[in-house]
């Protein structure tokens, strides 16, 4: 049975994937500058994700995602880029979209999830949208 991370290392862990895909060299300072948060509260959860064998640390600061790491960063992140497109399909506005699915992305149970996205393709699918 998966150990439940908290909402915070989950979205910690998102974000690195999400630097990571811009830029191979990831930061605590890049993280702080992305999620708005000081350098000491990045330090405090990249040393947990570390202890917990989510993530790795080089000395020259450089972070990497282990595969247990990114496996799950991936999971949130598919998470939320499914949740944004099911909102915008449903006529939420963008912003609102974007808020509501980094909420909810946590939340779900992997049957809700699956049953959205069952919905959104048959929906899409008939509508004439490859989504």
């Amino acid at each position: 049975m998966a150990v439940r991370l908290h909402e915070s290392a989950e979205d910690y862990l998102e974000t690195i994937l999400i630097l990571k895909k811009r830029s191979d060299f990831v930061r605590s300072i890049d993280i702080a500058r992305e999620m708005g948060y000081s350098k000491p509260s990045i330090s405090r959860a990249m040393s947990k994700l570390r202890e917990s064998g989510y993530i790795t640390m080089e000395e020259s600061g450089e972070i990497e995602l282990t595969a247990e790491g990114r496996a799950l960063a991936e999971r949130i992140y598919h998470r939320h880029q499914m949740l944004i497109r099911f909102f915008l399909a449903l006529g939420v506005q963008e912003d609102v979209a974007e808020r509501e699915a980094c909420g909810i992305e946590h939340h779900l149970s992997d049957d809700t999830f699956d049953r959205i996205c069952r919905h959104y393709e048959t929906a899409m699918k008939k509508d004439g949208d490859p989504a």
